[in-house]
């Protein structure tokens, strides 16, 4: 574990080689689990609005999970997550070509029908975040049917997480925590490298 200011990570997120690759994955992390993709309160208002933006848009199954049974469930004490469809696909999702799903708030991101991109969850993932008193514990969640794809890319790439993460980890702690982060897992590597080469 590595600490910056008020944030604890662990190492794999500087060391591991990551790049998302939807062409491989076909957006599963939006598809595979057994639980909507968690959100906080702070959130809720604007994925309300996304989704009355993009409901005409929507999967009719989707509209009915959301219809019936609420965009968001959760409460304060457990915390918050985003309804999916009978435990599969996040209400949210799309499918293009080839049935590859993508974030129906991205596109409308992208399109320039929103000034929001998506939830912090699912902007950071695989890397989650878990907040005790003060502290925010950032762990690499690998999950091999999610990650592994993007782990191969990753290598290809010559990218890292740490990078590949870069947009997210500003938009949730700002362009100086990063620079500090950024330092320190090349730290890391190098430490990991020098140690490797002397075995």
């Amino acid at each position: 574990m590595f600490k910056v200011k008020n944030t604890i990570l662990s190492e794999d997120i500087a060391t591991t080689q990551f790049s998302c690759d939807i062409s491989r994955c076909k957006g599963a992390c939006c598809v595979v689990g057994n639980a909507g993709a968690p959100v906080s309160k702070d959130e809720i208002p604007v994925l309300k609005k996304a989704y009355k933006l993009l409901k005409d848009d929507l999967r009719p199954r989707a509209r009915e999970v959301v219809e019936e049974e609420g965009l968001v469930k959760g409460n304060n004490n457990q915390g918050y997550e985003l309804a999916c469809t009978d435990d599969k696909e996040c209400v949210f999702v799309e499918y293009i070509d080839d049935d590859v799903a993508i974030c129906a708030i991205q596109k409308a991101f992208f399109e320039g029908r929103l000034n929001w991109e998506k939830p912090l969850s699912c902007h950071l993932f695989p890397v989650r975040l878990k907040r005790v008193v003060d502290f925010d514990y950032a762990n690499f969640e690998y999950v091999p049917e999610l990650c592994s794809s993007g782990c191969e890319s990753g290598k290809e790439k010559g990218t890292y997480l740490s990078e590949f993460l870069e947009k997210p980890l500003v938009r949730r702690y700002g362009q100086e925590w990063y620079k500090e982060f950024a330092k320190a897992c090349e730290e890391i590597r190098s430490r990991e490298e020098a140690r490797v080469g002397t075995c």
